[in-house]
């Protein structure tokens, strides 16, 4: 299994979980709708924050290898 695949599963989870929480606590319907945004809001933006890494931890490693293969281009045509 991948690491994405896995941190989406766990934070499904956890979403659902929470979700599942909120909902059977006793509060009157308000209160319950705001936890639930609330709740969406702040995996929203740790989803966001997660892919934005993913993101560029991959864009440098992809940058590191284009940069290897012109200078291994380079070499060959000066040689």
């Amino acid at each position: 299994m991948s690491t994405n695949k896995l941190i989406l599963g766990v934070l499904g989870g956890v979403a659902i979980g929470a979700l599942a929480g909120i909902l059977l606590a006793p509060d009157k319907g308000t209160k319950t709708r705001r936890k639930i945004l609330k709740k969406g809001n702040d995996y929203t933006q740790d989803l966001k924050n997660k892919f934005e890494d993913l993101y560029n931890k991959t864009s440098k490693k992809f940058d590191a290898v284009i940069d290897k293969a012109e200078d291994l281009a380079t070499d060959h045509s000066v040689k």
